[in-house]
């Protein structure tokens, strides 16, 4: 997969980054040597190999699910930007 300099400044409109010409061909540039490394990956054979959570040897500890708190809805509610009672409200941020 290859990512021309039309999908990079495509992508950038979509992220909302303001990207010059000579930044998307950089980019550009960077993204597919990245798709590369990924193609390499997928070509491993990983027939036999277990996932793994971690790279570490250990076990975690299994706990018994507890409430820590109750009834703080109006405590969380109090650091809404608008006042009220139901709900956050935040700006819009999808167009």
């Amino acid at each position: 997969m290859t990512l021309d300099l039309k999908t990079v400044k495509h992508i950038s409109k979509l992220a909302r980054i303001s990207v010059d010409e000579e930044k998307a061909n950089k980019l550009a540039g960077d993204l597919n040597s990245i798709f590369e490394f990924i193609e390499k990956l997928n070509e491993l054979n990983t027939e036999n190999v277990e996932p793994l959570t971690s790279v570490a040897n250990t076990t975690l500890r299994f706990r018994e699910d507890e409430v820590q708190s109750q009834n703080i809805r109006e405590k969380i509610l109090s650091n809404s930007p608008d006042n009220n009672e139901d709900f956050f409200v935040v700006p819009k941020v999808v167009e």
